[in-house]
């Protein structure tokens, strides 16, 4: 069984091979132990912090195979983006040259450095074991929409509207045709390099020296322009889990590698959106359900799990032993529920 639950200073070995088998790009998992152990450090002390609005607190997830003892997965959640440095996008927007004396009108694509999405909250840190995804159909499910089953049970933790950047496309050599036709040309690094040095130290202090005017797309390689908004084979999991939960991808796209970034409202992603609370009773479930995403939102002691169900909306809903224990509840518990 599978189940997620906050990071333990403990979990930092695992923590780490998941952060090295990461793709490039995922900054969040930077394959370093300090900057990992102050993660963590800063993970538990988030969850412990008694809190009435979105701040600086960050939350970090593990996925935990209980059969094997392993952790299979991680995600986060950071409570307001660009609350201690600037959260900076590209966003897409048309400029309009025109001349009446030669009838011309043209509209032109340009990417505008911006901070539009700052105070929003941020899903960050997502991997899943490629093993682990194709033993377990819903782990990946379990791993990415969890997170938002915890923003359902502590609201007032976090932003009214929700985003992530998804890993842009970079070849199996490693090179980012966005990359290539921007960031290059203000730094003398490939961009392999550039995205291990933002996960090391910070993706601000390189950020900060991208061209601050817009960028008309059109003088881009057609290799760039075709590359925007693209994303990572690697990456495509997670995206089709958010944009079935109602993000939207249209407006901004990542200031390296040109990935989209995903936006959408709290009360408009399904799983905040439709997830109900139900007691629990403790027995033998229906063999004749269907998978639900099933929370038990405390804070450090969350736990979230997948489980089999025949349930409805005003029921109480009913947990085998093993799941009871996994997720730490008893009868007359309450759980957070919404289908996968």
């Amino acid at each position: 069984m599978l189940v997620m639950r906050p990071a333990q200073l403990s979990d930092l070995a695992q923590v780490r091979k998941l952060a090295a088998a990461s793709l490039i790009g995922v900054t969040s998992l930077p394959d370093d132990d300090e900057r990992l152990r102050e993660k963590i450090l800063a993970s538990e002390a988030s969850f412990t912090s008694d809190v009435s609005f979105n701040g600086e607190e960050s939350y970090f997830f593990v996925l935990e195979d209980l059969t094997r003892g392993e952790l299979v997965g991680c995600s986060g959640i950071v409570a307001s983006a660009g609350y201690s440095e600037p959260f900076y996008s590209f966003r897409n927007e048309t400029f309009v040259h025109a001349s009446r004396e030669l009838k011309i009108h043209n509209k032109i694509h340009v990417l505008s450095l911006c901070h539009d999405l700052t105070g929003n909250s941020l899903l960050t840190s997502f991997f899943v074991e490629p093993g682990a995804a194709a033993q377990h159909d819903a782990a990946a499910e379990l791993n990415s929409r969890s997170r938002l089953l915890f923003v359902a049970t502590h609201p007032e933790r976090f932003a009214d509207s929700v985003v992530v950047e998804i890993v842009g496309f970079s070849d199996e050599q490693g090179q980012s045709p966005f990359w290539d036709a921007v960031g290059k040309n203000f730094f003398d690094m490939s961009y392999e390099e550039a995205e291990v040095l933002c996960g090391q130290k910070s993706r601000t202090f390189l950020a900060e020296l991208m061209p601050s005017y817009p960028i008309y797309v059109p003088l881009l390689s057609d290799a760039a322009q075709e590359s925007m908004g693209q994303v990572h084979p690697g990456a495509e999991i997670n995206f089709d889990i958010l944009m079935r939960e109602g993000f939207e991808t249209d407006h901004y796209i990542d200031i390296f590698d040109g990935g989209p970034t995903l936006h959408a409202r709290c009360d408009s992603i399904r799983s905040i959106a439709q997830s109900r609370l139900a007691a629990v009773m403790v027995g033998e479930p229906s063999a004749n359900g269907r998978p639900y995403l099933v929370a038990h939102g405390r804070l450090q002691d969350f736990r979230a799990i997948v489980a089999t169900l025949d349930w409805a909306p005003g029921r109480p809903v009913t947990l085998s032993a093993a799941q009871a224990e996994a997720l730490g509840v008893e009868k007359g518990s309450n759980v957070r529920l919404v289908a996968v």
